[in-house]
């Protein structure tokens, strides 16, 4: 093999890797997802708050973060139950009792210069036949709405935006992997922040040096072979 092929080979293996890389990145939204808790575990709503109708004792969450889809979606993060979360919070007539988990992120979803409050929980009184919003707007003012009813705000954060489209590396499978990993270690570790998603990847990095290995080992074998 002459060092010519032996460089279009190696050039030809590295543009591979790096475009694997490049159909990594996908394209996001930053906003707040809406969960229900059942069984202890958080599952993505199937209404929008506006038209949720929870009952007394529910548990419900929202988590503000980039994500692709529901299936992208971060969970809202920390042990929640509502017992806890309402314990001094005493029945009434005709009213119901939600416990609500509100989740602002961490830094490296926060939009601009932002700075995510740190993960609350309240517990909402309400009218029986309230919605989610009006519960959440009850505990957790100011709300921001965009004109297509879509929440944009919660107790003013963030200032700005509402779903924003933002570049992410993230793929579905892996994050949602990932989301409850950080959950689950963040609930036993004082949420602990997550890694930024920018930069290149260990697989990336990977790919690289063994392209760059090949390519020494191609150039050892036309020099070895030469009289």
């Amino acid at each position: 093999m002459s060092r010519r092929r032996t460089c279009a080979l190696v050039l030809s293996l590295l543009l591979l890797v790096i475009g694997g890389a490049g159909q990594a990145q996908a394209v996001g939204y930053r906003y707040w997802s809406f969960w229900d808790l059942t069984g202890g575990k958080w599952n993505y709503a199937t209404q929008g708050p506006s038209t949720a109708r929870p009952s007394d004792g529910d548990v419900q969450g929202f988590r503000f973060a980039v994500s692709a889809d529901s299936q992208d979606a971060s969970k809202p993060r920390g042990h929640a139950d509502f017992a806890s979360i309402c314990a001094k919070t005493p029945a009434q007539a005709g009213h119901k009792r939600v416990a609500l988990v509100i989740d602002s992120g961490t830094t490296a979803d926060a939009p601009g210069a932002e700075t995510p409050p740190a993960p609350r929980t309240v517990c909402a009184r309400v009218p029986a036949d309230a919605t989610t919003a009006e519960a959440l707007a009850a505990v957790a003012k100011p709300l921001r709405y965009d004109t297509n009813a879509l929440l944009c705000a919660i107790s003013g954060y963030p200032r700005t935006g509402c779903g924003d489209q933002v570049a992410t590396s993230r793929t579905a499978p892996s994050a949602t992997a990932k989301a409850d990993a950080d959950a689950d270690a963040e609930d036993n570790a004082s949420a602990k922040s997550e890694p930024t998603r920018h930069g290149p990847s260990l697989g990336l990095l990977a790919g690289v040096v063994a392209v760059a290995a090949l390519g020494g080992a191609a150039v050892w074998q036309t020099r070895r072979r030469r009289p």
